[in-house]
C-alpha cells in the first residue's frame, strides 16, 4: 500500500501524517508512543481500510516531519499537550467524530481526549497503558519502579544526555526489553528510527517524562486542561484496553481494575506471550478489538 505524507497544521504544529481509504468513510485516527512513529501500524491499516475505514495517523510532536510553527514554544511532552494536539489534529482535517486508537503515549492522549471531548470520540482503544497512571503520586510496585529505570534515567542530565547522543542504541535496547519476544529485523527499526532524528526529540521525551512524575514545569498554554484531567474523571465512550502479558515497560497491573472509572462498554484483553507492541506483534488481534469496538 502506497504510503503518502501529508501535512495538517494546527495553533502551534504542522503535523505530518499517512492517510489511507475512502475520505468518506468512518476516520480511524491511530497515535503511536515512545519511541515509535507511524510505521507501528502498518500491520493494522490494510485491513481496517479493507474494511471499509478511513485510518489517519498522524506523527506525534518531536517525531519524524512533524514541526513546531514557533522556535519559541515550549518543546512539552506533558500529556495534556498529546491529547490537545490529537483535538487540534482532528479540527485541522475538520472531523467531527472519529474511532480513536492509541498506543503508549498515543493511549494516554486518547484517555485525555476521551475525557474532554466524549461528543467525538465514538469509541477508544488504549494499547499497552491503563486509566489513571499519569498521577505523580501514583503507588507503583517495586517490579514497575524497576521496569521503569529509564523514566528514573531521563530525571537525570545523564540521561538526557545518553538519548541525545545515542536515540538509535537507547530506544532500540528499549524496543528488546518492553517486547523481548518480538524478534524485529534491523530495517523493521530503522523505518521508524528516522523518526528519531526530529530536533525536538529529546526534549519533547525529556519533558514528558519528567513533567509525569513531577520533575518539570507545565506549559502554561495548558494549564485549565491540566486541572480537568487532574481528578480523573469518567470515561463515557465505550473502550476496550488491550495488554500484553509480557510487557516489559508497563505491566499488565497497570490496567487491572479500573472498571469503575468507565461508564459506557468497557473490556480489556491480556494477550499471552506478547510484549509492549501489540499493534506489532499481534496485529490480528488489535483488528478485531477495533472491529468489534465499532460494532459495539
Amino acid at each position: 500500500m502506497v504510503q503518502t505524507l501529508k501535512y495538517a497544521q494546527t495553533p502551534r504544529l504542522k503535523i505530518a501524517y499517512e492517510e489511507q481509504g475512502n475520505m468518506k468513510a468512518l476516520p480511524v485516527i491511530l497515535v503511536h508512543g515512545f519511541p515509535d512513529d507511524v510505521r507501528t501500524w502498518d500491520g493494522v491499516i490494510g485491513e481496517l481500510v479493507d474494511s471499509g475505514y478511513r485510518t489517519i495517523a498522524p506523527y506525534l510532536r518531536g517525531f519524524g516531519p512533524t514541526q513546531f510553527l514557533d522556535k519559541e514554544t515550549p518543546r512539552s511532552g506533558q500529556l495534556t499537550a498529546l491529547g490537545q494536539d490529537v483535538i487540534d489534529f482532528a479540527n485541522a482535517l475538520e472531523i467531527e467524530q472519529y474511532i480513536l486508537v492509541g498506543h503508549d503515549w498515543g493511549a494516554r492522549a486518547g484517555y485525555i481526549v476521551a475525557e474532554i471531548q466524549p461528543e467525538r470520540t465514538l469509541g477508544l482503544v488504549a494499547i499497552s497503558v491503563g486509566y489513571g497512571t499519569n498521577n505523580p503520586n501514583q503507588v507503583i510496585s517495586f517490579a514497575q519502579a524497576r521496569a521503569y529505570w529509564y523514566q528514573w534515567y531521563f530525571a537525570l542530565e545523564h540521561g538526557r544526555i545518553a538519548l541525545e547522543t545515542d536515540r538509535r542504541g537507547f530506544c532500540r535496547k528499549l524496543w528488546e526489553t518492553w517486547s523481548p519476544g518480538w524478534h524485529f529485523d534491523d530495517a523493521t527499526f530503522e523505518k521508524t528510527a528516522k523518526s528519531f532524528e526530529n530536533p525536538d526529540f529529546v526534549d519533547v521525551a525529556i519533558h514528558s517524562y519528567r513533567h509525569r512524575w513531577g520533575n518539570a514545569s507545565s506549559d502554561p498554554y495548558y494549564s485549565g486542561l491540566e486541572t480537568v484531567v487532574a481528578d480523573l474523571p469518567p470515561i463515557t465512550v465505550p473502550t476496550t484496553v488491550i495488554h500484553g502479558a509480557d510487557d516489559g515497560a508497563t505491566h499488565p497491573e497497570t490496567s487491572a481494575n479500573k472498571e469503575r472509572y468507565f461508564t459506557n462498554t468497557y473490556m480489556r484483553h491480556v494477550v499471552p506471550n506478547v510484549g509492549h507492541f501489540v499493534q506489532c506483534e499481534r496485529p490480528d488481534f488489535v483488528i478485531k478489538a477495533i472491529l468489534e469496538l465499532v460494532a459495539r
